[in-house]
């Protein structure tokens, strides 16, 4: 007997997608690294289909050595024209310098007593936002909070942060549960 699985709209038709909504999209992500890989790989997806940033992830992963912040800290001009020349990323100038700059405005958070993950969960006092969405067209793509959290970003530096990557951002890092009711993942997510 197979049970049906229900899923998100968004996902469906591409293994790659269900693979990522099933197991990634919307879990609470805790650690630094994997906030600046969400962050990074949201900016790089702006104008773009999110599976295609999936489809070059273990690319992006590999030039920006694993999203290790503190490593792409110092990555200088030639880095730059390096990944601008690599035809397995997103190779935009601007997307590549927001990324390292991101990466710097978090090590200066950290000098500050800072956790760039405890930053942006102090916005959720520490806990993942549930939301209860019956269809994909009432799922915001902003919020007022995504526009308080994109000022307060771009206030220590960070780029390419606008409302609606960080919205998405809010998303993919679990900081907000938009999983649609239907789906399996929602219940599970809510916890």
């Amino acid at each position: 007997m197979n049970t049906i699985i229900t899923r998100c709209q968004w996902c469906e038709g591409d293994a790659l997608y269900i693979k990522y909504h099933d197991n990634e999209w919307g879990v609470p992500v805790f650690e630094t690294q994997k906030q600046f890989e969400s962050l990074s790989l949201e900016i790089f997806q702006a104008g773009l289909s999110w599976i295609t940033i999936l489809r070059k992830r273990e690319n992006l992963r590999k030039a920006f050595h694993q999203f290790n912040y503190r490593k792409v800290a110092l990555y200088k001009e030639n880095k730059i024209e390096e990944l601008m020349r690599d035809s397995g990323l997103i190779r935009n100038k601007l997307k590549i310098e927001a990324t390292i700059n991101n990466a710097q405005c978090i090590i200066e958070l950290e000098k500050n007593g800072d956790s760039f993950s405890d930053y942006l969960w102090s916005f959720v006092n520490h806990k993942t936002l549930q939301n209860n969405y019956e269809k994909l067209n009432l799922v915001p793509a902003q919020t007022v909070l995504s526009g308080v959290i994109s000022k307060a970003l771009k206030k220590h530096g960070f780029k390419f942060v606008g409302p609606k990557i960080v919205y998405s951002h809010m998303q993919a890092s679990g900081l907000v549960n938009d999983h649609l009711k239907s789906c399996f993942r929602h219940k599970q997510l809510k916890g």
